[in-house]
C-alpha cells in the first residue's frame, strides 16, 4: 500500500515489476489521491506481469507454451495482443516474431565472447516462425516445442494500460515509467515533464534530456546486452529469420509517439532494420533520436 506523501508537488512511487525498475509520478495537492493513483498504476503493471509471464503458471502465455500442441482459447485482451503481434510480423516481413524467444537457448548476451556455434542456432530454427502457428481468434495452436513470448510488447502495453487506469480514476498529471518506456497522462501544471535518455557512455548518467507534455517515449538498444569476439560486436537484437544478430544496428533508438506501444514498436522495428533504421523512421515521419 502506498503511503501518503507531501501535500504539494510531484509525488513519486517506485517499485519493481516485469524485471525492471518502475516509477509512477503524480502531480496533485492531495497526497492521499496521489498515493492511490500510484497504487492503481502499480496494480496494472503487476496484473499484466502475472497474466503474460512465461515463467509461472499464472496466466495465458504459460498455458499456451505448455499446451503440448492442443488448442488454447484466449480472452479478448490476449487476442488483441496476439492480433497486434501478427500484424507487426507481417509489416516487418518476419523481422518481429513472438516465437523467437527460444533462441535464448543458444544466445546469452552477457558481454562475453561466447558466440554460439552455427549448428546450435540452426538446431533451434525449426522452433521459430509465426507462420507455423495456427491462430484463428480466439483459438491458438502452437506446435509442440515452440513458445510464444509477448515480452516485446507487454512492457509498453503495461505502461499504456497503467496510464489509462490512472486517467479513468482522476484528472491528474501523471508520468508512468516502466524500465525507461514511459507515458504521461498530460503535461504538469508547471510545464512539461523532463525525461532523461540513457547514455551509451557508462561514465555519464544520461545522454540528454527530452521535454514531454502528453504522449509516450520508448527506447530500444544494446548498450548493456551484447557479445564481443575478436573485435566484432554482436547485438542482442536477433533476426528471427536467421537466428543471428542484426547486422550493424544503431546502439540506441528512442521514439516519441501518442502511445507507448506505438513508440516501442517503431523503436524495435528500427533496430531490426539495422543500417536502414533512420530511413525507416523518416518514412514513418517518426519523432526519433538515433545513436550509433
Amino acid at each position: 500500500m502506498a503511503k501518503a506523501m507531501k501535500s504539494t508537488g510531484v509525488h513519486k512511487h517506485r517499485f519493481t515489476a516485469m524485471g525492471t525498475p518502475c516509477e509512477v509520478q503524480v502531480e496533485s495537492r492531495d497526497s492521499l489521491l496521489a498515493a492511490e493513483l500510484a497504487r492503481i498504476g502499480e496494480a496494472e503493471a503487476r496484473r499484466i506481469e502475472e497474466k503474460y509471464t512465461r515463467y509461472k503458471p499464472t496466466g495465458v502465455v504459460w498455458a499456451i507454451n505448455n499446451a503440448g500442441g492442443k488448442p488454447v482459447e484466449v480472452d479478448e485482451e490476449t487476442a488483441g495482443l496476439i492480433d497486434y503481434a501478427a500484424q507487426v510480423h507481417a509489416l516487418s516481413e518476419g523481422r518481429f516474431d513472438v516465437t523467437s524467444g527460444v533462441l535464448r537457448r543458444a544466445w546469452t548476451f552477457d558481454g562475453s565472447d561466447r558466440v554460439p556455434a552455427p549448428e546450435q542456432v540452426a538446431a533451434l530454427m525449426p522452433l521459430v516462425g509465426w507462420g507455423k502457428v495456427q491462430w484463428e481468434c480466439p483459438r491458438l495452436i502452437l506446435p509442440p516445442g515452440m513458445e510464444i513470448d509477448l515480452g516485446g510488447i507487454c512492457k509498453e502495453y503495461a505502461v499504456d494500460r497503467a496510464a489509462m487506469a490512472i486517467m479513468a480514476a482522476a484528472d491528474c498529471p501523471a508520468l508512468i515509467n516502466f524500465g525507461g518506456d514511459l507515458r504521461t497522462t498530460r503535461a504538469k501544471a508547471g510545464g512539461r515533464w523532463a525525461v532523461a535518455i540513457e547514455s551509451l557512455d557508462p561514465a555519464k548518467a544520461s545522454g540528454g534530456l527530452l521535454q514531454i507534455g502528453e504522449g509516450a517515449i520508448a527506447t530500444s538498444g544494446d548498450a548493456r546486452r551484447f557479445l564481443l569476439k575478436q573485435g566484432r560486436r554482436y547485438s542482442h537484437i536477433l533476426d528471427p529469420r536467421t537466428g543471428w544478430p542484426v547486422e550493424s544496428p544503431p546502439r540506441s533508438v528512442t521514439v516519441a509517439a501518442r502511445t507507448c506501444v506505438q513508440a516501442g514498436t517503431l523503436s524495435t522495428l528500427a533496430m531490426l532494420l539495422g543500417r536502414e533504421a533512420e530511413t525507416f523512421l523518416k518514412s514513418e515521419k517518426a519523432e526519433a533520436w538515433v545513436l550509433w
